[in-house]
Protein backbone atom coordinates (compact mmCIF):
# COMPACT_ATOMS: atom_id res chain seq x y z
CA UNK A 1 0.00 0.00 0.00
CA UNK A 2 1.50 3.17 -1.38
CA UNK A 3 1.40 6.13 1.13
CA UNK A 4 0.49 9.08 0.58
CA UNK A 5 2.50 12.46 0.23
CA UNK A 6 1.50 15.62 1.73
CA UNK A 7 4.26 17.83 1.68
CA UNK A 8 6.92 18.25 -1.04
CA UNK A 9 9.75 21.38 -0.80
CA UNK A 10 12.54 22.52 -2.98
CA UNK A 11 15.11 24.19 0.02
CA UNK A 12 17.52 26.33 -1.69
CA UNK A 13 20.67 27.89 -0.47
CA UNK A 14 21.59 31.04 -2.48
CA UNK A 15 24.51 32.51 -3.38
CA UNK A 16 25.98 35.33 -5.64
CA UNK A 17 26.40 33.30 -8.68
CA UNK A 18 24.41 29.62 -7.53
CA UNK A 19 21.47 27.94 -6.31
CA UNK A 20 21.82 24.64 -4.29
CA UNK A 21 18.45 22.95 -4.09
CA UNK A 22 17.41 20.10 -2.63
CA UNK A 23 13.82 18.97 -2.95
CA UNK A 24 12.04 16.58 -0.51
CA UNK A 25 8.54 15.31 0.44
CA UNK A 26 7.00 14.07 3.81
CA UNK A 27 4.26 11.66 4.07
CA UNK A 28 1.25 11.72 5.94
CA UNK A 29 3.67 9.45 8.58
CA UNK A 30 5.57 12.61 9.12
CA UNK A 31 8.26 10.48 7.36
CA UNK A 32 11.18 13.04 5.36
CA UNK A 33 12.39 11.99 2.64
CA UNK A 34 15.10 13.77 0.68
CA UNK A 35 15.20 12.91 -3.35
CA UNK A 36 16.68 15.44 -5.29
CA UNK A 37 19.67 17.94 -5.74
CA UNK A 38 20.86 20.14 -8.48
CA UNK A 39 22.88 23.06 -8.48
CA UNK A 40 21.72 25.88 -10.71
CA UNK A 41 23.28 29.52 -12.33
CA UNK A 42 21.49 32.59 -10.11
CA UNK A 43 20.45 33.89 -13.48
CA UNK A 44 16.77 34.74 -15.37
CA UNK A 45 17.95 31.31 -17.27
CA UNK A 46 18.63 29.70 -14.26
CA UNK A 47 15.30 30.34 -12.51
CA UNK A 48 13.58 28.71 -15.49
CA UNK A 49 15.59 25.98 -15.44
CA UNK A 50 14.60 25.34 -11.62
CA UNK A 51 11.08 25.48 -12.05
CA UNK A 52 11.45 22.55 -15.56
CA UNK A 53 13.30 20.71 -13.19
CA UNK A 54 11.14 20.99 -10.34
CA UNK A 55 7.95 20.35 -11.89
CA UNK A 56 9.18 17.73 -13.76
CA UNK A 57 10.27 15.58 -10.07
CA UNK A 58 7.80 17.03 -8.55
CA UNK A 59 4.18 14.96 -7.90
CA UNK A 60 1.33 17.00 -10.31
CA UNK A 61 -1.77 18.09 -8.36
CA UNK A 62 0.20 18.36 -4.57
CA UNK A 63 1.46 21.54 -3.22
CA UNK A 64 4.96 22.70 -3.64
CA UNK A 65 6.82 25.02 -1.76
CA UNK A 66 10.68 27.29 -2.37
CA UNK A 67 12.17 28.06 1.02
CA UNK A 68 14.86 30.12 1.24
CA UNK A 69 16.75 32.33 3.71
CA UNK A 70 16.96 36.23 3.23
CA UNK A 71 20.69 36.27 2.38
CA UNK A 72 21.67 40.16 1.58
CA UNK A 73 19.96 41.13 -2.14
CA UNK A 74 21.13 37.73 -3.77
CA UNK A 75 17.50 35.93 -2.85
CA UNK A 76 15.39 38.76 -4.28
CA UNK A 77 15.51 38.27 -7.92
CA UNK A 78 14.55 35.00 -7.58
CA UNK A 79 12.24 35.21 -4.89
CA UNK A 80 10.40 38.18 -7.32
CA UNK A 81 10.38 35.12 -10.48
CA UNK A 82 8.65 32.58 -8.52
CA UNK A 83 6.26 35.03 -7.19
CA UNK A 84 5.48 36.38 -11.18
CA UNK A 85 4.94 32.30 -11.72
CA UNK A 86 2.54 32.10 -8.53
CA UNK A 87 4.53 29.95 -6.74
CA UNK A 88 4.15 29.76 -3.01
CA UNK A 89 7.63 30.86 -1.57
CA UNK A 90 8.69 31.09 2.43
CA UNK A 91 11.64 33.53 2.87
CA UNK A 92 13.40 32.51 6.14
CA UNK A 93 15.88 34.79 8.62
CA UNK A 94 18.88 33.19 8.92
CA UNK A 95 19.40 32.61 12.06
CA UNK A 96 16.88 30.66 11.87
CA UNK A 97 17.39 27.84 9.56
CA UNK A 98 21.41 28.37 11.30
CA UNK A 99 19.70 27.46 15.20
CA UNK A 100 17.59 24.39 13.49
CA UNK A 101 21.00 23.19 11.13
CA UNK A 102 22.74 23.07 14.86
CA UNK A 103 20.03 20.38 15.78
CA UNK A 104 20.98 17.93 12.57
CA UNK A 105 23.82 15.75 12.68
CA UNK A 106 25.33 17.30 10.12
CA UNK A 107 29.42 16.77 10.57
CA UNK A 108 30.44 19.24 7.81
CA UNK A 109 28.78 22.18 6.60
CA UNK A 110 28.73 22.56 2.65
CA UNK A 111 26.29 24.58 0.35
CA UNK A 112 24.55 20.77 -0.30
CA UNK A 113 23.93 20.33 3.46
CA UNK A 114 23.20 23.68 3.83
CA UNK A 115 20.41 23.27 1.16
CA UNK A 116 19.17 20.14 2.91
CA UNK A 117 18.58 21.82 6.49
CA UNK A 118 17.02 24.17 4.69
CA UNK A 119 14.57 21.42 2.99
CA UNK A 120 14.20 19.46 6.27
CA UNK A 121 13.12 22.54 7.85
CA UNK A 122 10.58 23.58 5.41
CA UNK A 123 9.46 19.65 5.84
CA UNK A 124 8.90 20.27 9.68
CA UNK A 125 7.58 23.38 10.12
CA UNK A 126 4.62 25.46 9.11
CA UNK A 127 5.78 27.79 6.49
CA UNK A 128 3.96 31.54 5.55
CA UNK A 129 3.72 32.80 1.87
CA UNK A 130 6.18 35.77 1.33
CA UNK A 131 4.88 38.78 -0.08
CA UNK A 132 6.62 41.05 -2.23
CA UNK A 133 6.94 44.09 -0.14
CA UNK A 134 5.78 47.79 -0.81
CA UNK A 135 7.92 48.78 -3.96
CA UNK A 136 9.18 52.32 -1.90
CA UNK A 137 10.90 49.80 0.95
CA UNK A 138 13.12 48.43 -1.80
CA UNK A 139 14.02 51.98 -3.33
CA UNK A 140 14.65 53.30 0.58
CA UNK A 141 17.28 50.61 1.14
CA UNK A 142 18.60 51.54 -2.04
CA UNK A 143 18.69 55.04 -1.18
CA UNK A 144 19.83 54.78 2.50
CA UNK A 145 22.59 52.88 1.73
CA UNK A 146 23.71 54.73 -0.74
CA UNK A 147 24.03 57.98 1.17
CA UNK A 148 26.10 56.04 3.68
CA UNK A 149 28.37 55.30 1.47
CA UNK A 150 28.38 58.70 0.34
CA UNK A 151 28.78 60.22 4.17
CA UNK A 152 31.81 57.33 4.67
CA UNK A 153 33.42 58.84 1.46
CA UNK A 154 33.32 62.14 2.63
CA UNK A 155 34.45 61.00 5.89
CA UNK A 156 37.83 59.74 3.75
CA UNK A 157 38.44 62.85 2.18
CA UNK A 158 37.94 65.54 4.90
CA UNK A 159 40.42 63.19 6.72
CA UNK A 160 42.91 62.91 3.92
CA UNK A 161 42.18 66.96 3.63
CA UNK A 162 43.52 67.61 7.22
CA UNK A 163 46.39 65.57 6.05
CA UNK A 164 46.92 67.82 3.79
CA UNK A 165 46.50 71.16 5.45
CA UNK A 166 48.64 69.72 8.24
CA UNK A 167 51.87 69.44 6.53
CA UNK A 168 55.09 71.58 6.52
CA UNK A 169 54.64 72.02 2.56
CA UNK A 170 50.71 71.77 1.67
CA UNK A 171 50.33 71.21 -2.36
CA UNK A 172 47.83 74.04 -2.99
CA UNK A 173 46.02 71.87 -5.78
CA UNK A 174 45.76 68.59 -4.22
CA UNK A 175 43.82 70.68 -1.25
CA UNK A 176 41.64 72.22 -3.90
CA UNK A 177 41.26 68.60 -5.39
CA UNK A 178 40.02 67.28 -2.25
CA UNK A 179 37.67 70.45 -1.35
CA UNK A 180 35.59 69.28 -4.84
CA UNK A 181 35.43 65.97 -4.05
CA UNK A 182 34.06 67.33 -0.80
CA UNK A 183 31.68 69.46 -2.29
CA UNK A 184 30.26 67.30 -4.94
CA UNK A 185 29.65 64.57 -2.03
CA UNK A 186 27.77 67.29 -0.59
CA UNK A 187 25.75 67.81 -3.19
CA UNK A 188 25.29 63.98 -3.74
CA UNK A 189 23.99 64.06 -0.52
CA UNK A 190 21.56 66.51 -0.13
CA UNK A 191 20.11 65.23 -4.02
CA UNK A 192 19.92 61.72 -1.77
CA UNK A 193 17.59 63.25 0.86
CA UNK A 194 15.73 65.07 -1.31
CA UNK A 195 14.55 62.07 -2.91
CA UNK A 196 13.76 60.07 0.08
CA UNK A 197 11.56 62.96 0.93
CA UNK A 198 10.42 63.05 -2.54
CA UNK A 199 9.09 59.34 -2.21
CA UNK A 200 7.80 59.20 0.85
CA UNK A 201 5.37 62.23 -0.16
CA UNK A 202 4.13 60.19 -2.84
CA UNK A 203 3.18 57.49 -0.86
CA UNK A 204 0.71 58.64 2.06
CA UNK A 205 0.52 55.30 3.88
CA UNK A 206 4.37 55.29 4.35
CA UNK A 207 4.38 58.60 4.96
CA UNK A 208 2.12 57.76 8.08
CA UNK A 209 4.16 55.39 9.37
CA UNK A 210 7.50 57.14 9.47
CA UNK A 211 5.86 60.21 11.09
CA UNK A 212 4.89 57.17 14.26
CA UNK A 213 8.07 55.63 13.76
CA UNK A 214 9.62 59.14 14.78
CA UNK A 215 7.48 59.18 17.68
CA UNK A 216 10.28 57.16 19.35
CA UNK A 217 13.15 59.24 21.40
CA UNK A 218 16.39 59.22 18.80
CA UNK A 219 14.32 58.11 15.70
CA UNK A 220 14.20 60.86 12.86
CA UNK A 221 13.44 60.61 9.42
CA UNK A 222 16.50 59.00 8.08
CA UNK A 223 16.80 55.89 10.83
CA UNK A 224 13.19 55.61 10.15
CA UNK A 225 13.07 54.80 6.32
CA UNK A 226 16.66 52.81 7.25
CA UNK A 227 14.72 50.60 9.47
CA UNK A 228 11.56 50.61 7.07
CA UNK A 229 14.04 49.75 3.72
CA UNK A 230 16.39 47.38 5.58
CA UNK A 231 13.45 45.22 7.12
CA UNK A 232 11.20 45.74 4.14
CA UNK A 233 8.61 46.57 6.21
CA UNK A 234 9.64 44.26 8.97
CA UNK A 235 8.06 41.18 6.92
CA UNK A 236 10.03 38.72 7.70
CA UNK A 237 9.89 39.72 11.77
CA UNK A 238 7.28 38.03 14.08
CA UNK A 239 8.06 39.11 17.48
CA UNK A 240 11.03 41.37 19.12
CA UNK A 241 13.58 38.38 19.92
CA UNK A 242 13.15 38.03 16.07
CA UNK A 243 14.26 42.19 15.05
CA UNK A 244 16.96 42.17 17.44
CA UNK A 245 18.67 38.52 16.29
CA UNK A 246 17.62 39.97 12.54
CA UNK A 247 19.77 42.76 13.29
CA UNK A 248 23.12 41.09 15.18
CA UNK A 249 21.81 42.92 18.24
CA UNK A 250 21.19 39.50 20.08
CA UNK A 251 23.15 38.18 23.14
CA UNK A 252 25.40 35.34 22.71
CA UNK A 253 26.38 33.46 25.92
CA UNK A 254 29.00 30.96 26.38
CA UNK A 255 28.62 28.59 29.62
CA UNK A 256 28.73 25.02 30.27
CA UNK A 257 29.20 23.49 33.73
CA UNK A 258 31.62 25.95 35.67
CA UNK A 259 34.42 25.86 34.11
CA UNK A 260 33.66 27.26 30.82
CA UNK A 261 32.25 30.36 31.08
CA UNK A 262 32.43 33.21 28.55
CA UNK A 263 31.53 37.17 28.46
CA UNK A 264 28.42 37.83 26.93
CA UNK A 265 28.96 39.80 23.44
CA UNK A 266 25.82 40.75 20.73
CA UNK A 267 26.54 38.14 17.88
CA UNK A 268 26.89 41.15 15.15
CA UNK A 269 25.74 38.30 12.87
CA UNK A 270 22.96 40.31 11.73
CA UNK A 271 22.17 43.06 9.32
CA UNK A 272 24.97 45.83 9.75
CA UNK A 273 23.53 48.39 7.91
CA UNK A 274 20.47 48.50 10.23
CA UNK A 275 22.88 47.99 13.54
CA UNK A 276 24.80 50.98 12.30
CA UNK A 277 21.69 53.14 11.81
CA UNK A 278 20.68 52.96 15.54
CA UNK A 279 23.70 53.92 17.12
CA UNK A 280 23.39 57.75 16.60
CA UNK A 281 19.70 57.77 17.72
CA UNK A 282 20.74 55.58 20.87
CA UNK A 283 23.14 58.48 22.17
CA UNK A 284 20.05 61.12 21.34
CA UNK A 285 17.63 59.07 23.48
CA UNK A 286 20.42 58.52 26.48
CA UNK A 287 20.50 62.31 26.58
CA UNK A 288 17.34 63.53 25.56
CA UNK A 289 14.74 60.84 27.12
CA UNK A 290 14.71 60.78 30.84
CA UNK A 291 13.97 57.27 30.69
CA UNK A 292 16.93 55.57 28.20
CA UNK A 293 18.70 57.97 30.46
CA UNK A 294 17.69 56.19 33.46
CA UNK A 295 17.85 52.40 31.78
CA UNK A 296 21.77 53.52 30.27
CA UNK A 297 22.93 54.87 34.13
CA UNK A 298 21.39 51.28 35.39
CA UNK A 299 23.69 49.31 33.22
CA UNK A 300 26.44 50.92 33.43
CA UNK A 301 26.55 50.77 37.33
CA UNK A 302 26.12 47.16 37.31
CA UNK A 303 29.32 46.56 34.81
CA UNK A 304 31.03 49.39 34.13
CA UNK A 305 30.58 49.36 30.27
CA UNK A 306 29.68 52.47 28.27
CA UNK A 307 29.80 51.30 25.02
CA UNK A 308 27.78 48.05 26.54
CA UNK A 309 25.04 49.99 27.79
CA UNK A 310 24.54 52.15 24.71
CA UNK A 311 23.58 48.79 22.75
CA UNK A 312 21.21 47.63 25.08
CA UNK A 313 19.69 50.78 24.16
CA UNK A 314 20.09 50.45 20.63
CA UNK A 315 18.58 47.17 21.36
CA UNK A 316 15.90 48.59 23.51
CA UNK A 317 14.81 51.33 20.72
CA UNK A 318 14.76 49.10 17.76
CA UNK A 319 12.11 46.90 19.83
CA UNK A 320 9.81 49.76 21.04
CA UNK A 321 10.16 50.89 16.96
CA UNK A 322 8.81 47.35 16.26
CA UNK A 323 5.77 47.64 18.68
CA UNK A 324 5.13 50.90 17.37
CA UNK A 325 4.76 49.41 13.77
CA UNK A 326 2.62 46.62 14.60
CA UNK A 327 0.31 47.95 16.98
CA UNK A 328 0.13 51.42 15.14
CA UNK A 329 0.08 53.63 18.29
CA UNK A 330 2.53 56.64 18.73
CA UNK A 331 5.57 55.89 21.61
CA UNK A 332 4.07 57.37 24.92
CA UNK A 333 6.81 57.82 27.28
CA UNK A 334 4.51 57.68 30.43
CA UNK A 335 2.58 54.95 29.16
CA UNK A 336 4.33 52.30 31.95
CA UNK A 337 3.31 55.31 34.69
CA UNK A 338 -0.65 55.07 33.36
CA UNK A 339 -0.47 51.33 33.27
CA UNK A 340 1.18 51.65 37.46
CA UNK A 341 -1.44 53.92 37.94
CA UNK A 342 -4.37 51.68 36.63
CA UNK A 343 -3.32 48.93 38.39
CA UNK A 344 -3.02 51.27 41.80
CA UNK A 345 -6.71 52.12 41.28
CA UNK A 346 -8.16 48.86 40.58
Amino acid sequence: MNTRMVKQIAGIDVAQKELVVTIGRMDESWTAELYGYKVFPNTAKGFALLLDWVKNKSIPDLPFRFVMEATGVYHESLAYYLDEQQQAVTIVLPNKISNYARTLDIKTVTDKTASEAICRFGLERKLSDWKRPHPVYKRLRQLTRERDQVIQSRTVAKNQLHAETSEAEPYDQSIARINQQIALLDKQEKQIKEEIADMIKQYPEIKAVVELLCSVPGIGVLTAVTILGETNGFELVRNKRQISSYAGLDIQEKQSGTSVKGKPRISKRGNKHLRKSLHLPALAAIRHCERFKAIFTRLVSKHGIKMKAAVAIQRKLLEIVYTVFKTKCRYDNNYLNKQHEIVAHQ
